[in-house]
């Protein structure tokens, strides 16, 4: 079916959809975009809609670059829709629905190379050349907390002790803990069927106050990105109906863990075969490039994987954020782990990202650095052994460093491209600036 074809269809089946949201992904993963009502939707798939590319390079505020802006005038680009991904949504007031968009140059031809989705598409079009298709699947942490926060705006806890304080522990994989929350979860659990979101699991996890919620695995990795993305903002919809706030921040409590977002993926070939499998518990030799690619380009691709100054909160001993760049077997305190199960099942747990990160440029830069590993057959040292949860960082974990490593080097250059590389690192240092330009609370309670 053509794109067109498939809005008349979606329309056919949706008379009574007044509104659509057109979603675009700026480089901290944040939707923007307009409302289209449902008479000016066909102006979407025709090329008649623009936004700025700058759009795509927005900082955690909104704020435009002003260097972007100098050097482009403020262009416009086209928004290219992507029919897969019509869907209702069941939160709105009005009867809507919403599309993701991605954003092509100022003819429409080419995909904007400054673009997160239009990144990732390109790191999964060099697979497709080597006859290989990436699977991927997520798992997201998140935090339920209370709508309203205490008198120095600290978020509060929704689980707590008797006492009124935060609850000792999460209560993992806890049934009871579950049904606590049922109203809410089962809403969630609700809305992404409504809007064909692949849910596996969802659980209570290690914190309190902390969950954890799985995704099935894809064969298009820019899909997989789309539905963590839209998972997100459902999961967050639907809690504040519930007055309660979902938070993916990283490091919400200093005292407890963070929220990661762990990347699984495979490599199947055109005959559909696994091809990190070679019928051994230890995987093929194509598995062991992949890892030490992963390995090897961690470091500069820090600055996607924790991607603000909360992001290194969580980089410490003891939260289960890997701090140096190994790899083991069914090890969960690596960086990469091989989960164990069934050899055809074979598969590569990346255990760095923040729940915070964008998921396209996170899945783009894993992928890339297996590409990067399988390209030059790169060998992984040995697989680690116990717990190495820890250990000397080797891993950039303060937020100068990782922007710096980024911005230098060639690996995200040549991979993820020029564009992306400036515009995000960029973004990132404007950012940065304006925590460096704040006194905060803490300084005058020691120094005032």
């Amino acid at each position: 079916m053509t794109p067109i074809s498939i809005l008349e269809q979606f329309l056919q089946e949706n008379p009574d959809i007044e509104m659509f949201e057109v979603l675009l992904h700026d480089l901290n993963g944040v939707q923007r975009g307009k409302w289209l009502p449902r008479d000016k939707i066909h102006k979407l798939f025709t090329g008649g809609y623009k936004m700025p590319l700058s759009s795509c390079s927005l900082d955690c505020w909104g704020r435009d670059q002003e260097a972007l802006i100098a050097a482009t005038g403020d262009a416009d680009g086209i928004c290219v829709p992507h029919p897969e991904t019509l869907t209702c949504v069941p939160w709105a007031d009005k009867i809507t629905a919403q599309i993701i968009v991605s954003m092509a140059d100022e003819t429409g031809d080419l995909p904007y190379a400054g673009d997160c989705r239009s990144v990732l598409q390109n790191i999964v079009n060099r697979f497709s050349e080597l006859d290989l298709t990436p699977v991927v699947a997520s798992e997201m942490e998140f935090h339920l907390l209370s709508l309203e926060r205490d008198k120095f705006g600290i978020p509060q806890h929704t689980q707590t002790a008797f006492d009124g304080s935060p609850a000792i522990g999460g209560h993992t994989y806890g049934i009871d803990t579950m049904r606590d929350t049922a109203s809410l979860m089962d809403a969630i659990i609700d809305a992404t069927k409504q809007q064909n979101l692949p849910v596996d699991t969802l659980i209570t996890e290690f914190g309190p106050s902390q969950f954890e919620i799985n995704l099935y695995h894809q064969e298009s990795a820019v899909r997989a990105c789309d539905q963590g993305s839209m998972l997100k903002r459902a999961i967050r919809s639907v809690a504040r109906q519930h007055e309660k706030i979902a938070s993916f921040m990283a490091k919400p409590f200093a005292e407890q863990v963070g929220n990661g977002m762990h990347i699984h993926f495979s490599l199947l070939d055109q005959q559909g075969n696994n091809v990190f499998d070679n019928g051994t518990s230890k995987g093929s030799e194509l598995l062991n490039h992949a890892v030490a690619g992963c390995l090897a380009t961690m470091a500069d691709s820090m600055a996607i994987f924790a991607p603000n100054i909360n992001s290194y909160r969580r980089m410490v001993p003891g939260c289960y954020a890997p701090l140096t760049a190994n790899w083991g077997y069914e090890n969960r305190t690596t960086a990469v782990r091989i989960p164990g199960g069934e050899h055809r099942a074979m598969r590569i747990e990346h255990r760095v990202a923040g729940a915070d990160t964008n998921p396209y440029l996170t899945v783009a830069a894993i992928l890339a650095g297996a590409l990067y590993g399988i390209e030059n057959k790169l060998q992984a040292p040995s697989a680690v052994v116990g717990d190495v949860g820890d250990v000397k960082p080797t891993l950039p974990h303060f937020w100068n460093d990782a922007i710096g490593v980024f911005e230098e080097s060639s690996f995200i250059r040549d991979y993820l491209g020029e564009e992306l590389q400036t515009n995000y690192a960029r973004c990132k240092r404007q950012e940065k600036h304006e925590f460096d330009s704040r006194i905060t609370l803490m300084e005058y309670d020691a120094y005032l």
